[in-house]
């Protein structure tokens, strides 16, 4: 492996990706605050950009090279991304003021994860610079941070096929056009025109007065959040600060970023009957709807705690089930992570409903983490293949998925990535509980497992402690360190990054 042509691409990457701290840097400078936080931060990232991008003087990478790269670009993007909130943190008495709290929110956030170890004090504390730059890394992690500089910077789409398929959410890449460049750029087009769609909807609220609370920076900064599927929120009660009507626009179109955006390619096309025949956005739609009207019976019958005072109607006790219900399924099964309710105070049915939405994940293809609906599809055919083929031993039945023979290649990928998800995750908890124990830190197992899932899932919220208006700042420096890792291993689906790992080891000598 050419280590210096990686690093080389790597610089680029951070070069521009430093550059973006442009827009919170106009907003410190609006409001007064942080100006030289992010002065500072913005010379370090072009600066260390501008010194690797001298380490190869003919940058094209091959297979080990296009893994490194990806891999490194999502560990430097949270790198450069923790800078500022580690300055800022020094003169707020901050958590952020700790390194390593400091780069823990880095990556949640840019992985688009939602965990946080900010309090109510904490965003309190915080500039309006600071916390839209908290908003904006998750935007531009959303999409994909290769993707982005594919779609604009000529030199990395050279290879851009292969570093958008190590980099992208789910099993398979569709390419829509010939060029993957041009795909790139489609994708990042549709991208930002559903992030518009929601910031003008939801200041048309304000401005409309349903939504007071509602302002342009409101509205800006969840437009960034809402369809990277990230979950940091400016407010520290989350959408739960906003009316109804506010949480009712919001349910769309976190399950519009659940979905393969390639699909949105197809029906601008005139193309609608690809999204409808596609099996894995039926599953996707069909197991919103499924799992929503069985939580939505669970909160309305009490399992959960008193849902509001609603003046005793039923149709206001109806209404607030449905939102509750459609709202955390809406955010949770899709890894999103916002919420309008303290759901891990909910009674144990609604608690173990979300808690299944969360092992779904979104589709591939889409701004959603967790394992992918159509891994589970496709586990779920080889399962029932493989009784078939036990008693019918001569038959030679081939897994199909809307009418394809799925590779048997992609299959043993899909089982493989399946194995080391429960697997990690499952060593993960076990590993914060006993961390958790050594500092005499009480943790039942299932919040360490609630933890363990929220972070590799990139999912945010868990139960307990780290419940959605919660925080990770109780664990241990080594328990951040190691949840850390499992949001950036989560983020590029787990095998890139121990690939890396293994034949690292493998060529040591």
């Amino acid at each position: 492996m050419d280590w210096r042509v990686s690093c080389s691409l790597l610089g680029t990457v951070v070069k521009f990706f430093s550059l973006s701290m442009l827009l919170p840097l106009l907003v410190a400078i609006r409001y007064g605050e942080d100006v030289w936080v992010f002065a500072v931060s913005l010379a370090i990232g072009v600066s260390a950009g501008l010194a690797m991008e001298r380490l190869s003087a003919d940058p094209e990478p091959g297979l080990r090279e296009a893994l490194l790269l990806v891999s490194l670009s999502w560990l430097a993007a949270s790198l450069i991304s923790a800078i500022p909130f580690f300055l800022a943190g020094q003169g707020t008495a901050s958590t952020l003021a700790n390194p390593v709290n400091a780069l823990f929110e880095a990556t949640s956030g840019v992985t688009t994860t939602g965990a946080t170890v900010l309090g109510q004090i904490g965003l309190e504390r915080h500039s309006h610079a600071v916390m839209l730059w908290r908003q904006l890394i998750q935007w531009l992690g959303g999409m994909g941070i290769i993707v982005l500089m594919i779609a604009i910077l000529p030199e990395i789409a050279v290879n851009g096929a292969q570093l958008m398929q190590n980099e992208a959410p789910g099993p398979e890449l569709q390419k829509l056009t010939p060029r993957i460049a041009e795909t790139a750029r489609a994708l990042w087009l549709i991208y930002v025109a559903f992030t518009l769609l929601l910031m003008a909807i939801l200041y048309g609220l304000h401005l409309a007065g349903f939504a007071p609370n509602m302002d342009l920076y409101n509205a800006i900064a969840h437009g960034f959040s809402t369809l990277p599927t990230g979950g940091f929120s400016p407010q520290s009660d989350s959408i739960a600060a906003f009316s109804a009507v506010v949480q009712w626009v919001f349910i769309p179109f976190m399950i519009v970023a659940g979905v393969n955006f390639a699909l949105f390619w197809h029906v601008l096309r005139g193309e609608f009957r690809t999204m409808l025949d596609n099996a894995e956005f039926r599953t996707y739609a069909g197991a919103i709807a499924v799992i929503t009207a069985v939580l939505a019976f669970v909160l309305y019958r009490g399992a959960a705690p008193p849902l509001g005072d609603l003046g005793g109607t039923t149709q206001g006790i109806t209404e607030n089930a449905l939102r509750q219900a459609a709202f955390q399924i809406a955010s949770l099964l899709n890894s999103t992570g916002f919420a309008t309710s303290n759901f891990a105070q909910w009674g144990p049915e609604g608690r173990m409903i979300l808690l299944f939405a969360m092992f779904i994940g979104g589709s591939a293809g889409s701004t959603g983490g967790g394992i992918k609906v159509v891994r589970w599809l496709v586990t779920l055919k080889v399962i029932r293949r493989e009784l078939y083929t036990t008693a019918r031993p001569d038959v030679v039945r081939p897994v199909r998925l809307g009418g394809r023979v799925v590779d048997e290649d992609a299959i043993r990928g899909i089982l493989v990535f399946t194995l080391l998800y429960f697997v990690l995750m499952g060593v993960s908890a076990v590993f914060l509980e006993l961390d958790s124990a050594r500092i005499g830190y009480q943790l039942s197992t299932f919040e360490a497992f609630s933890a363990a899932l929220a972070t590799i899932g990139n999912i945010g919220p868990g139960f307990g402690s780290v419940g959605p208006f919660g925080s990770y700042l109780q664990f241990s420096p080594v328990s951040k360190l190691w949840m850390t890792f499992l949001m950036w291993a989560g983020r590029l689906e787990i095998v890139p990054v121990l690939a890396l790992l293994v034949s690292a080891i493998d060529d040591s000598p």
